[in-house]
């Protein structure tokens, strides 16, 4: 099968080549979505031997995330992976989060790290996530154990439906919610997830997801 692994990355030249190096050393096709940075993004990324693709301006991790998927449906790709660009994933696990796919026993995988491992999560963090567990429930119906975790797995087809519109954070529970509306077939698998100072500094913090979740919300509504 061919698949393409699509990471979004905003600024990310720190770990970037060693991030999109790993992925085409384990035989898939790493497609970097270079998101309006200011710093040495691109060339790294170009010198891991990635496919760039380039935002003039920093559009947002959906948009980002659209602009490979896409580019990855066009090209007649098997399967398309959603992998992070800051180093949290383990590309040794991308085989597990493509096999039901492969297999076909799912349209969708999403990497659980409440199943597997998540290293030195921080306490409020977790509570946070647990919280987004019950409101993504609550709000989609699509009955998760980790509601935000990058690590996804899609069939073309099922990427094809999808259709997302949101081009910020809101992107990881929008994806969500069209898996509940669409009835696709949807597995978790476990996935590992690594923290560190590095990848801790370029996420979004705390209070910014709870105001994401609260703009959710509040979307969902008032239509």
């Amino acid at each position: 099968m061919d698949i393409a692994v699509v990471i979004p990355a905003f600024n990310e030249a720190g770990s970037i080549f060693e991030v999109a190096s790993a992925v085409a050393e384990r035989g898939y096709d790493a497609i970097v979505v270079d998101d309006g940075s200011t710093d040495a993004t691109f060339a790294e990324a170009s010198s891991a031997g990635s496919k760039v693709l380039r935002h003039r301006t920093n559009r947002g991790y959906g948009a980002a995330l659209t602009t490979g998927s896409e580019w990855a449906v066009l090209g007649g790709y098997d399967v398309i992976v959603h992998f992070d660009a800051d180093g949290q994933h383990d590309p040794d696990e991308i085989a597990a989060i493509v096999e039901p796919i492969a297999n076909g026993t799912a349209d969708v995988t999403m990497g659980s790290r409440f199943l597997g491992r998540g290293e030195d999560i921080p306490a409020l963090r977790k509570v946070l996530l647990k919280v987004a567990v019950v409101f993504t429930r609550a709000v989609s119906g699509v009955k998760l154990s980790d509601a935000h975790n990058g690590l996804r797995g899609f069939s073309r087809a099922a990427m094809r439906k999808l259709d997302c519109r949101e081009d910020g954070m809101a992107y990881a529970s929008e994806v969500v919610d069209r898996i509940g509306k669409l009835g696709l077939r949807y597995r978790e698998v476990p996935v590992t997830v690594s923290y560190s100072a590095y990848s801790m500094g370029k996420g979004e913090g705390n209070v910014a997801k709870m105001r994401l979740g609260l703009r959710v919300l509040w979307t969902k509504l008032t239509h």
